[in-house]
């Protein structure tokens, strides 16, 4: 064959194999997803044709299998019966029109009911919070259920070991959740597991990516959620995960970078609710199936209504997206938020501004120091639009990272959880997220808010205007990437 021929033989076949993945990308990305991660996926997809389509085959599915997703759903219908005879809570007589839609979208979209008769306190300390998990942990009689997305066996969480070793002593049943990936990421996390075995407590992880065991799913898919359950009648639920303040992370040390966190525990009713997600994620992982005391057993503790919403690649939607959007739609005095990352969808944004046009109080607190490249420019990049939409931005000062994850609407309405608002956790993390409706409880946070004013210091549009225009750009670069989920 003639050389120039056969040159041109090859650079018509590659160029026919590049169109056909042009063209296969354009039919098959787009269906299902937002537009902004459709032409995300597209654009890498066209620059990089190759390595484009091996990327989005290893991580383009932002769902779980349909096993798992078949099982959520069949957990979900058992919620639903369980709860069928619940009582309308006595309270929904006096909530406004738009937060009983909120009610039962949220039961719609997860199984679980609102319930009156709780009470809830914040815990801001860090040490403190994790004492005051094993303080419970040590009355426990029946069983204690705990679920993170990291644990470690270190000087912080060692008096919680100790709390679990000693009711497993007891006879107490204590069960274990941990992320696969990010709790094998921390140093020394054979010595804790091993540890885990050693006082026998029964563990498993969630989310395994062991494909050749049959359990693989989307390799960043994650199990986010942080919840304590003790005898079904206390619950922990909020940022914090079971590790020392600075991740054990050589680069966090280097940097001297402290985590803040915001734990809430809960009493009452809605502490049942809890349970059930985590005996959820257990008969998922495990094949168990475990029985949730009903939340009717369970006596009242305090004048909060309080509902749990968990969320995550397990669902057909986006749970916690919809709760957040549906509140802030709903808001007609104040919006204040909290996140350590954001990074929100174009509908998060509308939202955030629309409440700013509509005359509403908002604010935004997050940390000035970003211990995640990629997601600190993609956060940044949205100052710009909220400050001159009127959004009030607060930087919370290093070297801590302001991790707590929660906001208030009014002055009776509060999310607090494991979710961040950005895309990750609206589509790719499994979430939990506590929604309370009570002024003593929202009266809480304003004093924890007004700790990160007095802390820090407000972000101004001159002020933001004058940054670096590399600083900006590389804000802008990492937006685009944000969006591929």
């Amino acid at each position: 064959m003639d050389a120039v021929l056969g040159a041109n033989l090859w650079w018509l076949a590659g160029f026919l194999l590049d169109l056909a993945i042009k063209i296969t990308a354009l039919i098959v990305i787009p269906k299902g997803r937002k537009p902004t991660a459709a032409m995300a996926w597209l654009l890498a997809i066209y620059i990089i044709p190759f390595a484009g389509i091996l990327f989005f085959l290893l991580i383009g599915s932002y769902h779980l299998p349909k096993k798992r997703r078949d099982e959520q759903a069949r957990i979900d219908q058992v919620i639903a019966t369980q709860a069928a005879g619940y009582d309308e809570p006595a309270s929904a007589g006096e909530w406004p029109r738009w937060f009983e839609r909120v009610v039962v979208q949220n039961r719609e979209l997860t199984a679980l009911p609102a319930v009156d008769g709780n009470a809830a306190t914040l815990i801001g300390d860090y040490q403190g919070s994790i004492d005051a998990m094993a303080a419970d942990i040590d009355r426990a009689t029946s069983f204690v259920h705990v679920e993170f997305y990291i644990v470690s066996w270190d000087d912080t969480t060692r008096g919680f070991f100790a709390a679990m070793e000693g009711a497993v002593a007891r006879g107490v049943d204590v069960r274990l959740l941990a992320d696969y990936i990010s709790s094998r990421r921390v140093a020394n996390w054979k010595e804790t597991f091993a540890e885990l075995d050693r006082i026998g407590v029964r563990w498993e992880w969630m989310l395994p990516v062991k494909p050749l065991e049959g359990k693989y799913q989307r390799p960043d898919l994650r199990n986010h959620r942080k919840i304590v359950v003790v005898d079904g009648r206390v619950a922990f639920l909020g940022s914090q995960n079971l590790i020392d303040r600075s991740y054990n992370s050589p680069k966090n040390l280097k940097r001297g970078l402290q985590w803040q966190e915001l734990v809430t525990r809960l009493t009452g009713p809605a502490v049942t609710e809890a349970d059930a997600v985590f005996c959820s994620d257990w008969l998922i992982e495990t094949g168990e199936a475990l029985e949730p005391v009903p939340a009717r057993a369970i006596a009242p503790t305090g004048d909060l209504t309080c509902q749990v919403v968990p969320s995550g690649p397990g669902y057909d939607t986006e749970n916690n997206l919809r709760l957040f959007l549906s509140l802030i739609y709903g808001a007609t005095e104040k919006v204040i938020l909290t996140s350590p990352y954001f990074v929100p969808d174009e509908a998060m944004v509308y939202a955030i501004t629309t409440a700013c046009q509509r005359g509403l109080e908002v604010q935004l607190f997050v940390s000035e120091l970003g211990d995640q490249g990629l997601v600190y420019h993609a956060q940044r990049s949205y100052y710009e639009t909220l400050l001159r939409a009127g959004v009030r931005i607060f930087l919370y000062p290093g070297p801590y990272i302001l991790h707590a994850k929660h906001f208030t609407i009014d002055d009776e309405y509060a999310v607090i959880g494991s979710s961040n608002m950005d895309i990750r956790s609206f589509s790719l993390n499994m979430e939990v997220s506590l929604l309370v409706r009570g002024a003593s409880f929202v009266a809480d946070m304003r004093e924890v808010e007004q700790g990160y004013r007095d802390a820090g210091r407000e972000l101004t549009l001159e002020e933001w205007l004058d940054e670096p225009a590399g600083s900006t750009f590389l804000d802008g670069l990492a937006r685009l990437t944000s969006a591929l989920n």
